[in-house]
């Protein structure tokens, strides 16, 4: 793996979760009488105060509904959503208390950014909306200060046309620090970017972290993002969380088989990428056992044969992981060998 400016230090994050999500499922109805989508089928997932985890994932996985819901943007089927302890209120007063402590960063800041309202407003329209009480023109400086937009003066009157890709990035991330929030949820965060930019943005989320204690989930299908970034790191496939731990363990030493072929395609990865067969079952169509093992490379090479668990790997749902702890593979195979 390469290293970047952006690598993390080693989390401190101790005690009970911030945010924690329980045996969490979210089905979407199927058109015209068809099966119900299994967009989340049973996760837990926790992130404690001062953590970043990454969320890995192809695309159509779940990882971004999942997001969703752990910001109340999506009510789950069942399972729950705790903050500091306590469950999840979705009534319309409560939320909105809860959305000001819990903040989204998109991925396209062009998307987001209104063309019509300068740097100004679009960071002060958190505030107006939770009827912020303090002063508006301090809070706005301070965070386009804290973004890295500096003397943020000098941007209050931009438009999103007239800053860099990065600037636009850091008006975003501005206008989720104007509300002081505990959490971040960066949805693809650097996904737009530039590759000389996304650096500079990794950077910034990870000083965050320590000058103001945040804690952040990052979304993102990029296990070199993860590498660069988090703490820990949470691998989505279908609906259900398959491996989870420490980012070093995780990617250093992978034991599920589909961490390994996403880590197989990076450039710096050693020997041949894993080339996975097909796309990832429709989630209404999730397969018996092991969700994974129709792309499975050990499953048709054979490997999960001789470790005697192929019969397990195609008719037993591997059991669902808990929400933090050490690294954890749902895969038959990997507690068979102990890879």
């Amino acid at each position: 793996m390469t290293t970047s400016p952006a690598v993390p230090e080693t989390s401190e994050a101790t005690g009970a979760p911030l945010l924690s999500a329980r045996d969490l499922h979210i089905t979407f109805p199927g058109r015209h009488g068809a099966a119900r989508a299994r967009a989340v089928d049973g996760v837990d997932l926790d992130i404690r105060p001062g953590e970043i985890v990454a969320l890995v994932g192809e695309s159509g996985c779940g990882k971004t509904t999942l997001a969703r819901s752990l910001l109340g943007l999506v009510r789950p089927t069942s399972g729950e959503v705790t903050f500091d302890g306590r469950p999840l209120d979705y009534a319309g007063r409560a939320l909105k208390a809860y959305r000001k402590r819990v903040q989204l960063v998109l991925q396209d800041p062009s998307g987001s950014l209104n063309p019509r309202h300068t740097v100004y407003d679009a960071v002060a329209e958190g505030l107006r909306i939770h009827g912020y009480g303090g002063n508006e023109q301090e809070a706005v400086a301070r965070a386009l200060s804290r973004a890295g937009l500096r003397p943020p003066e000098r941007f209050f009157l931009r438009y999103p046309h007239e800053l860099s890709g990065g600037q636009r990035q850091r008006v975003v991330i501005a206008g989720a620090l104007v509300l002081e929030p505990e959490l971040l949820v960066a949805d693809e965060p650097v996904a737009s970017l530039d590759a000389s930019v996304r650096g500079e943005i990794l950077a910034l989320l990870l000083r965050l972290r320590t000058e103001l204690g945040l804690s952040a989930l990052v979304v993102t299908h990029d296990l070199g993002l993860a590498w660069n970034i988090a703490d820990r790191v949470a691998v989505m496939y279908l609906g259900r969380i398959v491996e989870t731990g420490d980012v070093e363990r995780v990617l250093t030493a992978p034991r599920h088989p589909y961490t390994r072929a996403l880590l197989s395609v990076l450039p710096e990865a050693p020997g041949d990428p894993v080339v996975l067969t097909g796309e990832p079952p429709d989630p209404s169509r999730v397969p018996g056992g092991c969700r994974f093992h129709v792309r499975c490379q050990v499953l048709a090479s054979g490997e999960a044969e001789r470790a005697g668990v192929a019969d397990a790997c195609r008719g037993i749902d591997p059991e669902v992981l808990a929400g933090s702890g050490p690294a954890q593979a749902a895969c038959h195979w990997a507690r068979a060998t102990k890879t």
